[in-house]
């Protein structure tokens, strides 16, 4: 078994899937917003609300040409360094307290993904549950030592990670101390296509790596992360946002308020849905059993008279013999008169 729990909430096949909503820089640098966010999630019924923690400083370096700008004119951020879009898009550390506590509140775990040591030192005094570490940090094994090293469950996005990286990553995650681990598929394009999303990975890095395994969903929509809980991801991880209209860093990707509800019943009813092999009557279609078509005499009989295409149908109610039974019953004999509409049983043949 590779279930365990986050505070009270149990993350395996068990259990409904674990909702993660993702802040990210979705707060326009408003603390006011941020708490709206956390409120919305809440009430759309995110099991839990992710943060960010890192600086811009700790982030890159404070250059604005060559590498450190962004060109690439399909990329939602260019024209920015990358300087300049970690400050716009970072969630103040003094945020984090008055954030963790607003989710607590309203029933939600809290916790966020550190970029460095200095980000996990901090929000190990703030007493997380858990930690997510991001697709592009997968292969910073220092970082992965450091966080399983709190002994916390840990989420891990694999993003562009290989077979062999992502064996790196699992064996430094283990051998520093995390025993409850989560494999999350992850593509990294924002926004990613349904087409480019391959949750067919799923069930197979369950197979190779023995933990629990999840979709960090940057497409739009939820139809992706319902396929992904179908092919049993346990963990989801979608960013959200108020009203992508307004902007920010992460808006046009994200779930507004009323996709994150239908994300939170649209998952939870496809883990329900996914059950166990089963053939035959469930006890909930037993009562059906009466729909199916029986034999059954169609027009009154004598006895002795013989049965024939003429007095005998298979129709439904299905309270006769199955209609398997109807060849042999051709030419043979009443054993007494039997009215038109009668449901045919042995007891009734000669």
């Amino acid at each position: 078994m590779t279930s365990f729990k986050i505070g009270n909430r149990l993350i395996g096949a068990d259990a409904p899937p674990f909702i993660i909503a993702e802040m990210s820089g979705n707060h326009n640098q408003s603390l006011d917003v941020a708490l709206q966010i956390v409120e919305a999630a809440a009430r759309a019924g995110a099991h839990a609300l992710k943060l960010q923690t890192y600086t811009a400083q700790t982030m890159t370096l404070d250059l604005s040409e060559g590498e450190f700008f962004i060109k690439d004119p399909n990329s939602l951020w260019a024209g920015t360094s990358l300087y300049a879009l970690y400050e716009k898009a970072h969630t103040p550390w003094e945020w984090h307290a008055p954030i963790f506590a607003r989710a607590r509140e309203l029933g939600m775990l809290a916790f966020s993904t550190p970029f460095d040591d200095s980000a996990v030192d901090f929000l190990e005094s703030l007493d997380v549950p858990a930690y997510k570490i991001a697709s592009f940090e997968n292969t910073d094994l220092p970082l992965i030592r450091r966080v399983a090293a709190t002994g916390k469950p840990l989420i891990i996005s694999t993003g562009m990670a290989s077979i062999a990286e992502l064996d790196e990553t699992v064996r430094a995650a283990r051998e520093a101390g995390c025993k409850d681990l989560v494999l999350l598929k992850c593509t990294s394009t924002y926004p990613a296509t349904p087409a480019n999303s391959n949750v067919r990975t799923i069930p197979h890095l369950r197979e190779l790596f023995g933990c629990e395994v999840g979709l960090s969903d940057h497409s739009m929509g939820v139809g992706v992360s319902v396929a992904a809980v179908a092919l049993g991801a346990t963990v989801v991880e979608k960013h959200f946002t108020l009203d992508r209209a307004a902007g920010g860093v992460d808006a046009s990707f994200s779930l507004e308020p009323a996709e994150l509800a239908s994300l939170v019943v649209e998952t939870e009813r496809a883990w329900q849905a996914m059950g166990q092999v089963h053939y035959g009557v469930t006890e909930a279609e037993r009562k059906s059993l009466v729909y199916r078509r029986s034999l059954y005499v169609t027009q009154d009989m004598a006895a002795g008279e013989p049965f024939s295409v003429d007095n005998v149908r298979a129709i439904r109610p299905g309270l006769g013999l199955p209609p398997k039974h109807a060849q042999n019953l051709m030419g043979r004999r009443a054993r007494q008169a039997i009215k038109r509409g009668t449901a045919l049983d042995w007891s009734l043949v000669d």
